[in-house]
Order: structure tokens, then sequence, then C-alpha cells
């Protein structure tokens, strides 16, 4: 892969999961920190779900065609481990993606204190949690599961529809868009969805605590999420399983 290339999708990674931080966590924080929603829980679920599921279908076509937008590193480790992209491509894009997330976890936390209503401890900044910080009180082994199967179909709907035999490549944001909205729709309630370890390290670094001691389940538990992913997508496929160049030129190879 050319060197300015690479250094092109890795900012294009760095930014595209900077902006789902902001805009998705803000809705998130602004939904139940903020208590916009009012007694609603419902409505800051859909609200939160649509957001998530909104921006990425968004930054899909904005920004697919330069890296993929992964945006996430249980994304590129399902990308890895299909056998679709290099190692080497992986590490920089999860380095691009966890910056990104604090740089916008950063920017979201700096936007939120100018009001006067907002404190940290607890209007928070959209992090993940399980026990007394899960609506259902879920504990951690429900929610470590959780957390494996919402990023499994999350993963598994990434990769069959930016194989190479799918018929309508364009219509992929539509289906990855909808499918991170699903998940949210019920992991809000368990663990707040993670499905995304930047998106869960940047807000939960900002806000340290329980958030930050809790993360590693949120990191830990997408990634084998996302390995399970592509392992059933290899045994599922059919024919070549590159990715479309016009989806994921970046993505493939890096020499």
């Amino acid at each position: 892969m050319n060197e300015d290339i690479s250094i092109r999708q890795f900012g294009t990674e760095a930014l595209g999961t900077g902006l789902l931080v902001f805009f998705a966590v803000g809705v998130a924080t602004i939904s139940f920190g903020f208590q916009a929603t009012g007694s609603s829980i419902s409505a800051g679920i859909v609200c939160t779900a649509l957001a998530f599921g909104f921006v990425l279908l968004v930054l899909a076509y904005a920004l697919g065609p330069i890296s993929g937008c992964n945006i996430n590193p249980a994304v590129t480790i399902g990308f890895l481990f299909s056998g679709r992209m290099k190692l080497v491509t992986a590490i920089g894009y999860w380095i691009a993606q966890f910056v990104g997330a604090i740089l916008g976890a950063l920017l979201l936390y700096a936007m939120f204190s100018a009001s006067p209503i907002y404190k940290k401890a607890t209007v928070g900044l959209g992090t993940n949690g399980y026990g007394t910080h899960s609506l259902i009180h879920l504990k951690l082994g429900g929610a470590f599961l959780a957390e494996v199967v919402l990023t499994f179909l999350f993963v598994f709907v990434v990769l069959a529809v930016t194989s190479k035999g799918v018929t309508s490549p364009y219509a992929a944001p539509v289906a990855i868009g909808l499918a991170l909205a699903v998940v949210h729709l019920i992991g809000i309630p368990l663990t707040g969805t993670s499905v995304n370890p930047a998106r869960s390290f940047g807000p939960a670094l900002i806000v340290g605590g329980d958030a930050l001691k809790q993360v590693w389940l949120f990191i830990v538990a997408p990634l084998v999420g996302g390995i399970v992913a592509a392992l059933v997508h290899r045994l599922t496929a059919l024919g070549d399983e590159e990715i479309p160049e016009e989806m994921a030129e970046a993505g493939s190879e890096a020499d």
C-alpha cells in the first residue's frame, strides 16, 4: 500500500470515529444524562439508537470509498480474521480509531462543559456499564455475553454486505446503519451498547471512575464478537471474499 494512501486512510478512520462519538454519544448524553426525553426511557433508547444508525450510515457513504469506514476496532478485527485485511493495516486502523474516539469525546466534553447544568459525575458522557450502571442492572457475565452477541450480529452484517458477491454494494451503508440501530435498541437497556471498543474507551477515559474501571469489558467482548462473526462468515460466505473496490480500496492490502 502506498504510504500516502495509508496516512489518508488512517486519518479518515480517526475522523470517522471521532464524528461517530461526537454526534451519536452526544445524543446519548443529551437523552439520558441531560434527561432531554423526560421520564420516557423508551424515547431515549429510540433516539439514541437512530442517532448511532444514521450517523454510521452517512459516514459509510462519505468515508467508505477512502478507508472502508470501519471506525470500529471490532469491525477491523472482523476484516482481519476473515482474511480481508492485513495485520499491519489493522494495527494502523486500531490506533487511528482510538485516537479519533478520544478526540471526539474531548470535543464533546468541551462543548457540554459550557453548559451550567453539566456535571461530569451526574450527567456523564454516554459511557457503557454493567451492574448498577445498567438500566436493568445486568451483571458482568450477562453484559459480556450481550456485547459478544450484539457485536457478532453487527460485524456479521458488515462482512456480509461488503462481500464481493453482493449485487448492490452501494446499498451496504443502509444495511450497516440499520444493523447498528437494531443492536442499540436492545443493547441500550443492557449495557448502553458498545459493540465498538473505541467508542467506549474515549468517553470512559474522560469520565473516569467506574466507567473507566469497567471499560475493559467493552473492549474485550466486542473484539470477541468480531472474531466470531468473521469465523462464521468464512463458513457461510460464497465465492471470493474480497471487499468491493468501490467500498474499501484501503482495507484489503498493505504492502
